[in-house]
């Protein structure tokens, strides 16, 4: 009897801690932690390509930008990443830039970004990648956290948890048009 209810009281817990997770980071909800970086803040924060050349969101400034972060161990994040590379050859044209952000070392980024042929910028950051998703409203690190800024840099929509590609394509279209 103790472990049946030591059991539902666990399951309680988890579908409590999924529910808040949930409402708390759907889009257009008030219940979302607030964006704590400027658009010139982003555009500034500085990151390191794989190949250790220094570079920022700022040389992508005027373009719409969907910034992933993301890690190699991360399962969700490897089912989404091929989606985020089809986007990326369909939506370049019309000014959308993906970017993936990892806090892992460049060696292990760069050879998992080669396995899955991605054809956008995957960047690392250390310590600073995790602090930027946190300061953009991922309060608990959960990944993916794929961040959608318009043109002018502003925060337009922020997911925890894999995109599908349909639903990104289609908000790609809505943030595009504007």
């Amino acid at each position: 009897m103790k472990a049946r209810s030591a059991f539902g009281g666990v399951a309680l817990l988890a579908l409590l801690a999924g529910s808040t997770l949930w409402l708390g980071t759907r889009p257009g909800t008030d219940s979302a932690p607030a964006v704590e970086v400027s658009p010139a803040a982003l555009f500034a924060a500085g990151f390191t390509s794989t190949d250790g050349a220094a570079t920022s969101l700022g040389r992508f400034q005027g373009k719409v930008l969907v910034v992933n972060f993301w890690a190699t161990w991360c399962t969700p994040c490897r089912e989404e990443m091929p989606a985020f590379a089809r986007l990326q050859a369909k939506w370049a044209p019309r000014g959308v830039q993906f970017v993936g952000l990892s806090s892992e070392q460049p060696v292990l980024v760069e050879r998992f970004a080669g396995d899955l042929h991605l054809n956008y910028p995957v960047w690392v950051g250390g310590d600073e990648v995790g602090a930027l998703a946190r300061r953009l409203g991922n309060r608990l690190g959960v990944l993916p956290f794929t961040v959608l800024l318009d043109r002018q840099g502003r925060v337009v929509d922020r997911k925890v948890g894999p995109y599908t590609e349909a639903t990104l394509d289609s908000r790609l279209a809505v943030i595009s048009a504007n």
